[in-house]
């Protein structure tokens, strides 16, 4: 083969090539299928009808909770009388007088005393005991540490009524039931098992370079902990914290078996303020909105650490 046959042979190539693909009559290719009304409908109004419809959830959901607070700004014989709906039409029914009592009634604020003194023991316990639990199921070898991990796992599902028996009679033994002591030991015992569990997936996150580094640096396991583990779990921690200090603040069942009267907490107080074929809504309601003050005043301040601390270990 010449050159001149070999030229020929590349332009016939080139020119095959260069020649657009036929399309036969009525076989053009169309683009993507325009959606239906419903779907344009949903694309320009999906949001909008999201949101709508997040926001009907809450106020159906904080409805019981308006009520409450309404009726807890009108007197009994209004309470008696009507419903606390009328008070759109009769705004003259609001009045703090039932706070003001509920504030000189010594046995709420006793009780409210009360609630604080089981409840920041038990919170601050359960986050340190925990803390350091998890940390040495985490980062320390020592034999039997997975199957004493899968104990503390396997004691998060023991229901609280199983252990309400056993624990009264070591508490009677112990001289302490019906003391405030045995309501913090008991929120604790049943608080390690699920604090130990959450930071320690939280833990297992952290680079173990950065450990060994400080290992390699002298540090002790205690200096690691307290400078190096603390502050990369603070969202874990303060997590748990939320967790722990809502439940105890709120508990009742606890409070019933382990305190007296003289010694129970806020929950206790409230119950005993129910009458036989009524409610006392203008002590309950006050005591009940009280109450709630100082958790939701913790959850608003840790809110920004909740969602990372129940998301924490996800990826392990």
């Amino acid at each position: 083969m010449n050159i001149w046959t070999a030229t020929g042979l590349l332009m016939s190539h080139a020119t095959i090539d260069a020649v657009p693909e036929l399309i036969p009559a009525g076989t053009a290719r169309g683009g993507r299928p325009r959606p239906g009304p419903w779907t344009r409908f949903m694309m320009r109004f999906g949001k909008a009808l999201l949101r709508l419809l997040v926001v009907l959830i809450g106020v159906f959901w904080l409805l019981p909770t308006f009520g409450l607070a309404v009726a807890s700004l009108r007197s009994s014989a209004d309470n008696s009388a009507t419903g606390w709906w009328t008070v759109f039409t009769a705004p003259a029914q609001l009045t703090l007088d039932n706070y003001a009592q509920v504030l000189q009634n010594e046995r709420i604020v006793e009780s409210l005393w009360n609630t604080v003194l089981i409840t920041v023991p038990s919170t601050l316990l359960v986050v340190l005991l925990g803390a350091l639990g998890a940390y040495a199921l985490a980062w320390m070898d020592f034999p039997g540490r997975d199957w004493l991990f899968a104990l503390v796992v396997a004691l998060i599902v023991v229901p609280i009524q199983v252990a309400i028996v056993p624990d009264a009679r070591i508490f009677r033994a112990l001289g302490i039931y019906g003391e405030i002591p045995a309501v913090v030991a008991f929120h604790v015992a049943f608080g390690l098992p699920f604090a130990i569990f959450l930071l320690r997936n939280f833990f297992l996150n952290i680079p173990r370079d950065l450990l060994e580094a400080a290992r390699i640096d002298g540090a002790r396991e205690m200096l690691i902990f307290a400078r190096v583990v603390l502050p990369i779990g603070w969202p874990a921690i303060a997590s748990l914290a939320i967790f722990q200090f809502l439940w105890v603040w709120n508990d009742l069942l606890v409070a019933l078996v382990f305190a007296t009267s003289d010694n129970a907490p806020i929950t206790y107080a409230l119950r005993e303020q129910m009458r036989s074929f009524s409610s006392n809504l203008d002590t309950i309601g006050p005591g009940a909105f009280l109450s709630m003050l100082v958790p939701l005043a913790v959850f608003f301040a840790f809110q920004r650490y909740f969602v990372q601390g129940v998301l924490a270990g996800s990826g392990k």
